[in-house]
């Protein structure tokens, strides 16, 4: 039987790779996009064309990494709550569909640059703003998958306070987190015009408890006895067992 401290490793390692392939996707695409400048945008990404490639296969693995990240925490997590577990992995699933099926919009730009003869029946402008028009659907997208990927947080933090064996304070830090990713994304359609300014105060909580989470998780992994009542009944209901017996 796999122990807890081992399956808790597992989900730190998955939890790397989802922050790795997911930091390289989120970071550098986006740094190709020059705002308002199409033709510029898509001499970027024809220069760059193949780490533009490599960003959207990082992406793909990233979501990919997150469903097996969301079973390996409801492995570690499910005897805390089941019922709140299960619902932890909902919304992961739901929030990596999303995203998978936004990453379709990075897609068109890559057509637009290979230069394929059905193309010649639009002008050049129109190409280039096409391709821009999906890399900002694509933008847009991200921030509605914010949604799940703060939505996730709370039961998972929930679950952590819970627990006995993972810290408090992550699992605080996760719920603030997730309630901050949520506030973000209703300010940048609500109120964009500070969202700039909110969008790094309400997500910091989230960053800081998804990194301390990862090194806790690979470093310490979890106690194979949580701290909690469950030790205490025990060793309550033995006493009365003995006086039973005396």
């Amino acid at each position: 039987m796999t122990s807890r401290k081992t399956t808790a490793r597992t989900a730190g390692w998955i939890y790397l790779g989802v922050a790795v392939t997911g930091g390289f996707s989120m970071l550098y695409v986006p740094s190709l996009i020059v705002a308002g400048d199409a033709a510029a945008t898509l001499r970027n990404i024809a220069a760059s064309e193949g780490l533009y490639r490599l960003g959207l296969v990082s992406g793909l693995a990233c979501q990919a990494l997150f469903v097996f990240l969301g079973l390996a925490l409801y492995r570690l997590l499910a005897e805390v709550d089941r019922a709140r577990a299960r619902l932890m992995v909902g919304l992961v699933v739901t929030g990596a569909a999303v995203a998978f099926l936004n990453m379709l919009n990075q897609v068109p730009a890559l057509v637009v640059v290979s230069g394929a003869p059905y193309l010649d029946a639009f002008e050049p402008a129109q190409r280039q703003a096409l391709a821009m028009f999906f890399l900002d659907l694509q933008a847009q997208g991200i921030v509605l998958a914010k949604v799940f990927f703060g939505l996730w947080l709370i039961p998972l933090g929930l679950l952590i306070v819970r627990s006995g064996f993972l810290p408090k304070a992550l699992g605080v830090l996760l719920v603030v987190g997730g309630v901050g990713y949520v506030v973000d994304v209703l300010v940048h359609f609500l109120a964009p015009s500070v969202a700039p300014t909110v969008a790094p105060i309400a997500t910091a909580p989230s960053g800081i408890a998804e990194v301390g989470l990862i090194l806790w998780l690979l470093i310490k992994g979890a106690k194979e006895e949580p701290e909690n009542t469950k030790g205490t009944e025990g060793s309550a209901s033995r006493a009365l067992g003995t006086s039973a017996l005396g």
